[in-house]
């Protein structure tokens, strides 16, 4: 494999495997959340935005780590067949199975940069009671997306790689 090639795959690991550790940080901001919200049913009047923060910190934690997990091959996958097979067939597979999940990925964020474009643009808020701009939330979900884009491409070419007999 060139050169440029070896190195965006090792950067592109290298920025997920760092921004996917941070990210397991934000499961105790949202258990502090929620634990907050709990406290106060219990004491006073519940706190509106409480809930709705829980799942903006769950929409980061899930996106922004997502390219962490698939990284290290950690996704829930369908092992009926799979698990039997070779690891060449097991490749094989997986170089067709990744251009449908980089097809889709290019799709989701074109989508979600629309999205994010008209929250901007517009001033898009929530309908609960709390309204909280939606912008921020819909830009972390771009960059999860895009990052997660550029994992499946350095999955593709560490496994073309492999199907060359070649260790990236």
């Amino acid at each position: 494999m060139p050169k440029a090639v070896r190195l965006f795959v090792r950067y592109v690991e290298a920025v997920n495997r760092i921004v996917g550790r941070i990210t397991m940080l934000l499961i105790f901001a949202m258990m502090g959340v929620l634990l907050y919200s709990s406290i106060m049913k219990t004491v006073a009047i519940p706190p509106l935005w409480t809930l709705e923060m829980a799942q903006f910190l769950m929409v980061g934690y899930f996106l922004l780590g997502g390219p962490y997990s698939m990284q290290l091959g950690e996704h829930v996958r369908m092992d009926l067949l799979y698990g039997a097979w070779s690891d060449r067939t097991k490749t094989q597979v997986d170089v067709i199975t990744i251009l449908f999940l980089i097809f889709y990925l290019a799709l989701l964020l074109w989508g979600g940069l629309s999205s994010s474009s008209y929250a901007l643009q517009y001033g898009e808020r929530s309908y609960s009671a709390w309204r909280p701009y939606m912008a921020p939330i819909k830009i972390i979900m771009c960059i999860g997306i895009f990052m997660m884009l550029l994992q499946a491409i350095a999955m593709f070419i560490k496994d073309i790689a492999k199907l060359r007999g070649e260790e990236l």
